[in-house]
């Protein structure tokens, strides 16, 4: 998946920016991006350390450009020209934290960088990563709005680690080789909101319902589990970046003009009561081609949804009160 060899030449050109290329998601994320014969250039922005890791990215051995920016100064530069910007700058969870515990310091984070992302590069593909991103995909909706750049097909949140984490753990229960396992995960990014639908797993698989019960709630709680082992060190850094990278290639991909290209991602959406959800999208030239919807599910998942949207309604106007309040 992360090989992404044999393109058409010509157009893997893509100048991509990291937003948070320091932290413990942005640096491994930026070697992968690195890694790929789709970047052309490579900008890496934060508020510590990116002179370094750019540097350290530079020597090697594939055709990406790699430039460091450092401060709010510099900011703009690393944007100009942007095809695609990748935002996992924020604060991590510690052991006991909810992802709606990082609001008030990432909403912060979030709204200026989207902000300089409206002033600097308003035609960029836009994935956020940083949590929590049932908010803050709201918050950079509406300060794209504020900035009169709004473009509803071009504003993602990376919800595709839970797709990750669900095809991994489907696939470990089946003895399946996980990367023949798809699972569409839709609804939110957080705990009750992450809803899986094992109904509509290729290859088909059965479950009795106490291990699917069991093996839904693990999916949704698989954050947590890495919050806990990693003891206060962070949460999960490694496998978030390869699900970013992965989102980020099959939107380059589509950009590209590759067809069929179907991701889930959380996206302003009319599928459900909620303003935003997570379904498969397929993608395009332009962003979000089309909404492919829900589809058909099971009564469980079904009841898993009605059980969400509260939630996710809540931490949708959270983020919208946000930037409305904003000075």
């Amino acid at each position: 998946m992360l090989s992404a060899l044999a393109r058409p030449a010509g157009a893997n050109n893509a100048k991509v920016a990291v937003l948070g290329a320091s932290g413990g998601i942005g640096q491994p994320l930026s070697l992968l991006l690195k890694n790929s014969p789709l970047v052309s250039r490579l900008t890496l922005y934060d508020i510590a350390h990116t002179p370094g890791v750019a540097a350290d990215l530079s020597h090697i051995e594939t055709r990406a450009t790699v430039k460091g920016y450092l401060g709010p100064e510099q900011l703009p530069d690393c944007l100009k020209g942007c095809d695609l910007v990748v935002i996992p700058a924020g604060v991590p969870r510690k052991p006991g934290m909810t992802r709606d515990d990082l609001f008030n310091t990432n909403a912060t984070i979030v709204a200026n960088l989207t902000a300089a992302c409206a002033k600097n590069c308003p035609e960029a593909m836009i994935c956020i990563i940083a949590n929590p991103v049932n908010s803050t995909i709201p918050i950079t909706s509406e300060v794209f709005k504020k900035q009169g750049v709004y473009n509803p097909n071009k504003i993602f949140g990376v919800t595709t680690l839970d797709v990750v984490r669900a095809n991994t753990f489907v696939a470990e229960l089946k003895g399946l080789d996980p990367a023949r396992v798809n699972v569409p995960v839709i609804g939110g990014h957080a705990g009750k909101t992450i809803i899986p639908l094992i109904s509509q797993c290729t290859p088909k698989v059965e479950f009795p319902q106490d291990q699917l019960t069991t093996l839904t709630g693990r999916i949704q709680e698989a954050g947590t589990e890495v919050v806990k082992a990693k003891a206060g060190a962070g949460s999960a850094t490694l496998s978030m970046a390869y699900a970013g990278a992965r989102f980020v290639f099959s939107l380059l991909d589509a950009m590209n003009g590759k067809e069929g290209v179907v991701e889930c991602s959380f996206v302003k959406s009319q599928e459900t009561d909620c303003t935003y959800f997570s379904t498969p999208l397929l993608l395009g030239k332009k962003g979000i081609e089309k909404n492919l919807g829900i589809g058909k599910i099971s009564s469980f998942e079904e009841k898993m949804i009605a059980e969400a949207i509260p939630e996710l309604k809540a931490s949708i106007k959270k983020g919208e009160d946000f930037v409305k309040n904003m000075k």
